[in-house]
């Protein structure tokens, strides 16, 4: 069933991923740790914004140097997306948001 947005559920490994862009996220995802890029990395993290609202990522990724970065795969940037990002980069960083142009085909 598509979203709204045109978005297509999708399903890798097992997995059930929003939209077509955040399992081909996924995939790379799995590459890079294979290939000892990431140490690891997780899907679907709650993070809580204030009381009341909460703001789930897409990707949590502990990079082999240390980084960890929270990213969020987006085809279309929603103001309730902007308005959760405002207030998520102060509590926790910086929210990387990942378009198809990032991700590529």
């Amino acid at each position: 069933m598509r979203s709204k947005f045109r978005a297509i559920r999708t399903e890798v490994d097992g997995r059930s991923f929003a939209s077509k862009l955040e399992a081909r996220r996924y995939k790379q995802l799995v590459q890079l740790h294979k290939g000892g890029m990431i140490r690891w990395f997780t899907c679907q993290v709650p993070f809580q914004l204030a009381p009341g609202i909460k703001y789930v990522c897409d990707f949590l990724v502990v990079w082999s140097d240390g980084r960890i970065t929270i990213e969020d795969v987006k085809g279309v940037e929603t103001p309730a997306f902007k308005i959760k990002k405002k207030l998520f980069e102060p509590l926790y960083g910086t929210l990387t948001v990942l378009t198809a142009k990032e991700i590529g085909k």
